[in-house]
């Protein structure tokens, strides 16, 4: 069996963490959550909840999966499959199982959890977010032949193909940054429909008209800085 560890960025997820936490199968071998910069009890939830703490300071969705990612460059023992996903519980954490599956039965190097309409609640995802994806995803079709429909933060990847990839995103250009230089590299990709509810508390991104623009213009400039080096 193939050694998976999960990421998890939080900040200011008190009320969910340890629901995801829980829910995530026993099949991985550590979880890791990065507390970034919270001012609840996110981080000792967290740790109550039996995952390892880190704290990145730097506010920032990148900021917080690369911190995860140094973590883990530094053990001796490197696994097998990353997987990120989300700590507002808005994903179904039992659905790693099938979200690692194509990696271990067939090979491929990287897997997206899309949010497809079929299986999210209704308000789960809010207008601006179903528009920012279909924008995205259209655009990385008409640049690049891509396949994908979404944007999902519920993602798995082969441990070496990330390092591959040298991501540097620090915000919220992260997802598609992965993306786009999977893209790039030609690496095996696929997506798999995940169910996807309404999250607990407040989006720090979606629910912010500041965010929610800030997120739009790395994402944007992301796919057109990758078109013009076509």
């Amino acid at each position: 069996m193939p050694t998976i560890k999960v990421i998890i960025p939080a900040f200011n997820e008190q009320e969910s963490i340890a629901h995801v936490i829980n829910d995530i199968p026993s099949t991985v071998s550590e979880i890791i959550v990065v507390n970034n910069n919270s001012t609840d009890q996110t981080a000792f939830n967290a740790e109550q909840a039996g995952a390892t703490v880190l704290t990145e300071t730097n506010k920032g969705y990148g900021w917080a999966c690369l911190k995860g990612m140094d973590y883990i460059a530094k053990q001796e023992q490197k696994p097998d499959i990353i997987v990120f996903m989300d700590g507002d519980y808005s994903d179904y954490p039992e659905e790693l199982t099938k979200l690692v599956a194509p990696i271990i039965s067939n090979g491929i190097d990287f897997v997206v959890g899309a949010r497809v309409k079929a299986h999210r609640e209704s308000n789960a995802m809010t207008p601006q977010q179903v528009f920012g994806n279909w924008l995205a995803t259209t655009l990385m079709s008409l640049f690049f032949g891509a396949t994908f429909t979404d944007l999902g933060p519920f993602r798995a990847i082969k441990y070496d193909k990330l390092l591959t990839l040298n991501m540097e995103d620090k915000t919220y250009g992260w997802t598609v940054e992965m993306q786009l230089k999977v893209l790039k590299q030609k690496l095996s990709y696929v997506e798999i429909p995940v169910r996807y509810k309404e999250r607990i508390g407040t989006s720090k991104v979606s629910g912010t008209l500041k965010g929610t623009i800030l997120a739009g213009y790395k994402i944007l400039g992301w796919i057109f800085k990758y078109s013009l080096k076509k």
